[in-house]
C-alpha cells in the first residue's frame, strides 16, 4: 500500500466544513480506505472498534445520542474520543453539541460536517480513498480513451506512440497521459491509469517539442483517469516473426497481478496507427457485447467447407 491520504486533502476533496479549527490537521492522515459508522460504540460497545477509519455520523447515530442522559452522553463521548480516530464527519449538516466539540478539541480529534446524505458521502469517500490508496506502479507508455475503451499504447522509445496519440486526439478521442502512466489496482478486475501531475495533458513530439493538448484541442480532448481495458504494443515489423492474422487466441499482459488483453502491432511505413488502434477498440467493445468477428469468420469458412463437401 502507498502512503496514507493527508487529512487536508480529504477536507478539500470532500468539501468538508471544519468544526474544530484549533485542532492541527497538518500531520494527520488516513491509511484505511473505509469508513465506520460508530453506532455500536455510541451504545457503549467498544470491542472490535475500527478506530483507524474515518468515523461517519448519520441520522440514526445522531438521533440515538439525543435519547441518552447528559451523564451517559459525556461518558460515551469520552470513551469514543480516547481512541486514535483520524476524524469524525457529521452528515446532512447535523451539528454536534458544544460538549462534544470541546472534548474532541482536547483529544485532538478533528470534527467536520458535510451537507451530503450519509449514504452518498460514504459511497463517495470510500470510492475515492480506494483509488488513492491502491497499489501503484509507473510505466512508460501512452493512455488514451478511444470510444470509451482505455487503450494503453506501449513500445520502444521513438516508435511513434505519441504521434499515434495525437492523431487519435485529432479524430475526437481523449488523452489521459503521454510518456508516463501511473497504474493503480483498484480491484482484482480494475486497473485505473492517470498522469503524473507534472506532465498532465502534455504530449512530447520529437522534433517539435511539448504540445499542450488541453489548450490546443479543448477541454473535451483530455481525461483525468481511465480504466485500462486493452494494451497495444507497437514493435518494428520483422520478416521472421509470425503475426496473428485472425485473432482467435487472446493474448494477455499483466500489471499488479491483473490480466489485460494485449495486441502486438507490427509497424511499417504506410500503416495508419490511429485507425488500427480505433479498430482494436471497436473490436474489444464488440467482444464485450458478445460478438467476435474472428469466430464469425471461422464459422463462415467452416460452413462453406461443409457445403463444398456435400
Amino acid at each position: 500500500m502507498g502512503h496514507g491520504i493527508k487529512l487536508t486533502e480529504i477536507v478539500e476533496k470532500m468539501d468538508l466544513k471544519n468544526l474544530t479549527p484549533e485542532v492541527e490537521l497538518v500531520d494527520k492522515e488516513v491509511n484505511v480506505p473505509d469508513v465506520n459508522r460508530p453506532a455500536l460504540q455510541l451504545a457503549g460497545f467498544f470491542d472490535h472498534f475500527d478506530s483507524n477509519r474515518v468515523q461517519v455520523i448519520g441520522n440514526v447515530e445522531y438521533r440515538y445520542v439525543q435519547t441518552l442522559t447528559e451523564e451517559r452522553q459525556e461518558y460515551i463521548y469520552k470513551k469514543l474520543l480516547e481512541h486514535p480516530i483520524p476524524c469524525m464527519v457529521f452528515c446532512r449538516d447535523m451539528e454536534p453539541s458544544q460538549e462534544f466539540l470541546t472534548l474532541a478539541t482536547e483529544q485532538g480529534v478533528p470534527v467536520f460536517k458535510t451537507s451530503k446524505q450519509t449514504s452518498d458521502f460514504t459511497a463517495e469517500i470510500i470510492r475515492w480513498m480506494n483509488v488513492r490508496l491502491a497499489p501503484c506502479i509507473s510505466i512508460h507508455g501512452v493512455l488514451v480513451d478511444v470510444y470509451g475503451v482505455g487503450v494503453l499504447i506501449m513500445g520502444e522509445s521513438g516508435i511513434g506512440k505519441s504521434e499515434a496519440a495525437l492523431e487519435l486526439i485529432k479524430r475526437g478521442h481523449r488523452l489521459v497521459t503521454d510518456d508516463v502512466v501511473e497504474i493503480r489496482k483498484v480491484s482484482d478486475e480494475t486497473l485505473v491509469g492517470s498522469a503524473p501531475d507534472i506532465t498532465k495533458h502534455f504530449i512530447e513530439l520529437r522534433g517539435i517539442g511539448i504540445v499542450d493538448v488541453k489548450s490546443m484541442f479543448g477541454v473535451q480532448s483530455v481525461r483525468e483517469t481511465q480504466n485500462i481495458d486493452l494494451v497495444i504494443t507497437l514493435e518494428d515489423w520483422s520478416r521472421e516473426k509470425e503475426y496473428d492474422r485472425l485473432g482467435l487466441e487472446e493474448e494477455y499482459t499483466e500489471f499488479l497481478g491483473n490480466k489485460v488483453v494485449c495486441h502486438s502491432i507490427p509497424i511499417r511505413p504506410g500503416r495508419n496507427l490511429a485507425i488500427i488502434v480505433e479498430s482494436a477498440a471497436v473490436n474489444y467493445r464488440q467482444k464485450q457485447m458478445g460478438y467476435n468477428a474472428a469466430q464469425e469468420l471461422y464459422k463462415r469458412v467452416q460452413e462453406n467447407l461443409a457445403k463444398k463437401m456435400k
